[in-house]
This record gives structure tokens, sequence and C-alpha cells, in this order.
């Protein structure tokens, strides 16, 4: 199956590049729009194409978009030296493509004013209709529809997610159709319910197996849908007040979870660690989907690189994700009972956090981040122990191989018991501790690997409905409930897709303001005389700062390095700069814009931008 995967992957620059070619002009060779429509197996060809846009793994080579802790570093959770990456202040010159390039606007966590991929699933969704009498029968034609709806639902739920009211085209436009062609935005919750159409199609047509687990099937499908109905589902909750269109998105998202963990195919039977560095992935039960790679076919990524403790994180995570990670009492920091649990020093929060703080950060302060606080979820415990050495290729450069997990059972638990516990919000049944047990104690009951029993790290506490934490922190307009589901989402996903779209979608983009939420201003705690004196030179004196428990700062002015004792202040460290509710969605170019009006039509702009 790897090879086959491999080739698929291997395809794509093929297929994407040659796309236009083969469906807009004669082919120099056989094979062209007139008689490539002939079997299953072309389908399946054809397919492939749209696999590195929508399952990038790890990308591959210096690729960067969708792929986490490279691609993944704007939110509260991450800060750098000097002044924080901002968002927009104003439209661009231009935002259009037609690319099918895989792309990525980091501040939005989403594709550009781009339509190709509707265009190529409409494609081939007009192409499977042609095949309809003869060349497929209803079974493969019910299922390869239920593909290409699939993906189109994905692209338009993730340029939704961007811009919010968008065209939506439901076939081939071709080029004399103007009023088609330079229709203006449709309202988003019409786009969605196309949406939800097309996936409702999906869960009943597309094939639970396709011949191999890691081609697109219905448990693949299912577990995406269930992501992007929780986006769009809290979002017209908490952006729209829309409870009804609400409801509807999230009870979908229910429903697809459902069908993943009631089939009984996956479990948590991995540690965490082993999730991200393993060089094959293909007996993991927790991934429902994976990217392989094979350094002998120059299949291969970097991202392992950048967990290696030599490269450097210019974007980090600081001190407001550290404290979010719960104790492994099942309490915040605050509550806890642990002894040193209240000391945020590495040294004891290793061991008296959540695993998963162990797995995904170095034990010990780096000077590589720009925070101290150093990632090395992405490689395998063997690689983190070359430090000091050569690393081979697979733990250097863009030659890394290790497999990336897609989608994973942790995702589909937790989109599962969210929307369950918003619908409840709504009207809905109440979240039972039965639901918390088949998802986010589950998740807690993951095995741990012998490194990090060695060390003393313990499972966490199974979440308690009759005894939830009252976090001192908890926003008061969220439930007790709703934050822990949510702390749980942020402690399992760090450097992955979630959290900017998580913080997005429930209206919370404030925490990326310093005014409200300091720590995101400040790094992992350090004492410098014991763990960096060679930074006690006089080029540090007044460059070095900590904040005490207390609030107080200390410069370093080369006579009082005993005091260098608190939360590291990144050097020269500003706030970014300031924002309104606008930067929840993208505006489109001016160049777009203009471009409509030169051909007698309006484009409008997204609002707050206009």
């Amino acid at each position: 199956m790897k090879k086959k995967l491999i080739y698929i992957f291997s395809l794509v620059l093929l297929i994407t590049t040659a796309c236009d070619d083969l469906l807009d002009r004669p082919s120099l060779t056989e094979m062209n729009d007139d008689n490539y429509w002939t079997s299953e197996s072309n389908l399946r060809l054809f397919s492939h194409g749209f696999y590195a846009n929508y399952f990038v793994g790890y990308n591959s080579s210096w690729g960067s978009d969708y792929a986490p802790l490279r691609g993944y570093h704007f939110s509260d959770d991450f800060s750098t030296t000097g002044k924080q990456p901002s968002f927009e202040t104003q439209a661009p010159a231009t935002r259009a493509s037609t690319s099918e390039n895989v792309d990525m606007l980091t501040t939005y966590a989403g594709p550009s004013w781009n339509f190709a991929w509707v265009r190529k699933a409409n494609v081939f969704l007009e192409r499977i209709d042609q095949m309809k009498e003869g060349a497929i029968n209803e079974e493969a034609y019910n299922h390869w529809s239920a593909v290409a709806r699939f993906f189109r639902g994905y692209e338009y739920s993730r340029l939704v997610s961007v811009f919010g009211d968008v065209p939506y085209y439901d076939k081939v436009i071709q080029d004399a159709e103007q009023d088609l062609l330079y229709k203006d935005r449709d309202d988003r919750t019409m786009v969605m319910d196309k949406v939800y159409d097309d996936f409702v199609y999906v869960m009943a047509n597309m094939r639970s197996s396709d011949g191999d687990p890691q081609y697109l099937n219905r448990y693949v499908a299912a577990s995406f849908i269930s992501r992007l109905m929780l986006f769009e589902g809290t979002w017209q909750k908490y952006h729209l007040n829309n409870t009804e269109k609400a409801k509807k998105y999230l009870e979908l998202a229910v429903s697809a979870a459902d069908y993943v963990m009631a089939s009984g195919n996956y479990q948590f039977s991995s540690d965490f660690r082993s999730l991200f560095g393993s060089q094959d992935l293909s007996s993991n039960k927790e991934v429902i989907m994976y990217r392989h790679y094979d350094g002998s076919l120059e299949i291969t990524h970097h991202i392992a690189s950048y967990s290696n403790l030599t490269e450097g994180q210019g974007r980090a995570a600081n001190l407001a994700l550290a404290k979010a990670f719960i104790c492994n009492d099942a309490k915040p920091y605050q509550l806890s009972t642990l002894e040193n649990a209240d000391v945020l020093s590495l040294q004891y929060m290793m061991t008296t956090r959540d695993p998963r703080f162990e797995a995904t950060f170095w034990e010990a302060p780096k000077r590589e981040s720009s925070t101290l606080l150093y990632a090395c979820k992405f490689i395998d415990r063997e690689g983190v122990k070359l430090y000091g050495s050569i690393y081979p290729p697979m733990y250097s450069s863009n030659s890394n191989t290790n497999d990336a997990p897609v989608m994973r059972l942790a995702e589909v638990v937790l989109n599962w018991v969210e929307a369950k516990a918003e619908l409840a919000t709504m009207g809905g049944a109440a979240v039972s501790q039965a639901d918390i047990d088949a998802s986010i104690n589950a998740i807690r009951s993951r095995p741990l690997d012998n490194e990090a029993i060695e060390k003393g790290v313990q499972k966490t506490a199974p979440l308690l409905l009759a005894n939830l934490p009252d976090d001192p922190d908890r926003d008061p307009d969220v439930s007790a409930l709703l934050w822990e589901i949510r702390r749980e989402r942020r402690m399992e996903f760090v450097f992955e897709h979630s959290r900017l779209l998580d913080i997005k979608r429930w209206k919370k983009l404030d925490y990326m303001k310093s005014s409200e939420n300091p720590d995101i201003m400040r790094g992992i705690w350090v004492d410098f005389e014991t763990e960096f004196p060679e930074w006690l030179v006089p080029e540090k004196e007044g460059v070095l700062h900590v904040e005490k428990e207390d609030g107080t700062i200390i410069t370093y002015d080369g006579t009082n390095a005993d005091q260098l004792v608190g939360y590291y202040i990144p050097e020269n460290i500003s706030d970014r700069d300031p924002f309104t509710d606008r930067v929840y969605l993208a505006p489109v170019g001016n160049a777009q814009i203009s471009e409509y009006m030169d051909k007698g039509y309006k484009l409008s702009q997204t609002p707050g931008w206009e």
C-alpha cells in the first residue's frame, strides 16, 4: 500500500499541472478528454489529483502550506522575538489565483480567492455523469460522484472559512457565460447548505472501502465532514446567531463522527509521540489516513528537521499555551494538589502535566526556540538523541521520511463531543459521562511509551462530569464543560491545523491581543544563571529580561544574574498591530473588484474591508 500512496503523490504534479491541457485542448498523445473517461481505473487516477491538495500531511520537500509546525504557527499559542506577526491591515492589491498548486493564507489557515479546485470537482462530476450509461455501473457511479462531491464540499468549506460569502458553482462555467463567471458572492449559509447536501450524499453513497484503507473512503470522508461541519455549526452559532443552521450542521458533524467511531476499525493503541515520528503508520490503529514518505523515491519533507533541537523555531509555543495544559490529576495547575504543580518550570511540568506536554516539548529550555520552549513533537525519540552530532537524512534538511497522520481518531472523537456539547446548549440531549468516556477519557487512556514512563510521566485522570474543574482562567461566557473540551483540543493539536480555526469559529480572536492575554508575550520559566550562563555577557546587558510571578520585570545589567529567574521575555518583543473583528474574514483583492467593474459587474468586498 505504501508504494500505491507514493505513486498517488508522485502523479499529483503531473495530473494537476496537466489538468487544464487534458480538459481544454486535444492532447498530443492518445489520452484526451474524448477517450479518457472510459473506465473506473481512469476515474481513480483522476481523483489522485486532489490528494496532495487536501491530504497534505507534512507537505513535501521544503513546502510548508497546511503542514504542521511550519505552516500553522499563527495563533494565540505561538510567539516570536520582535514584533508579533499581524493580521492584514488593508485589502490586498490582488488575491486571485487559478493555479492548482497548494496555496495557503497563513493568517486565515485557508486558500486564496481561487476556484480552480471547484472547477476541477465540477469537471469530474460532469464526466462521471457522461459515463453513467455503459462505462460504469450504478454502484460505481454513486461512489465516484460522492468522491467528486466530497472534494467540492471540502473546497467550498475552506473558501467560506476564509472569505464568508463566495460565488457558488455546481457546474463547469464556459467562457461565454459572463453573467455566471462574474456573478457576485452568494450568501455563506446558502453555500454551506449546498455543501451540506454534498456531504449527505457522500455519507450515503461513498464506499466504505475502495480496495485499500488509504484510498478515500467513507470513513476518511466522514472524519473530515465532522471537522468541517463542526466549524460551520459553531460559526453559525457564535457569529450569525443562527440556531437553526447551527443545529443542522452540528447534527451532521455528530452523525459523521458516529459512523467512524461505531465502526470499531480504529482505537487508541499508540503512544502520542509515535503518531508523528514513525517511519511507518500503516499498523497504527488510531490513524484513519496518513501520508507515507520514502527517501528512495525522493518523496520527503522537512518537518522533522525543525523538531531536531538544532533547527531554530522562530515561531514557538508561549506561556499561555504552556499554562493551558491540564495537570495529570485532571485539574488546572492553580487547583492541582500535585506537588510542584504550581511551579511553572519545565523540570516539574514534564511530570505534573498531561503526558502530551512531555511528548510535545523538550524537557529543558532551548535557546533555539524564540520562547525557550522547544517543540519536538514531529520527530521520533531517537532523532532528538542525536543533538550535537551529525543527523542522518531522515532527521535533517528536507530529506525527512517519517509518516504524517492526515486524519486520526482523536480529532473525530473531539469533534463529536464538542458538537454534542454545543447541541446541548440549543435544546439537544445533555452530554453524558459515557460520551466523555468515549472521547476525552479514551484519549487520556492512550498508552505511554517507555521513555515517558522512565521520566515519571503519568496518564491524566479521567474527566468527570460530576466534578468538572472550575478553571479560574475560564471565560465567563463558556461553560465548564465546553472549556474542558476546548482545552483538550488545544493540548492535542499543538502546531497542527486546529488552533487558529478554533478561536475564529468560537469568536475568540481577542486571545491574540496581549492587552487581553499578556501571557502570549512570555516564554517559559528560566533560571539564566543555572540554565544559560553563557548568555550572561556584556552584549546581553539591557537585552535579557524576565518577569517575576508578581509581574516585576528584571533586566540584566551585568551584576544581577542571580535575579534573572522568571518567565522569559523574548528579545525586543512587541505586540502585533491592532485589529478588529473584520479580520475574522479575509478581503478580496482590489484587482478582482476592478476586473468585475471592467466587465460591467460588481464583486462585493468583504464586510469591514470596503
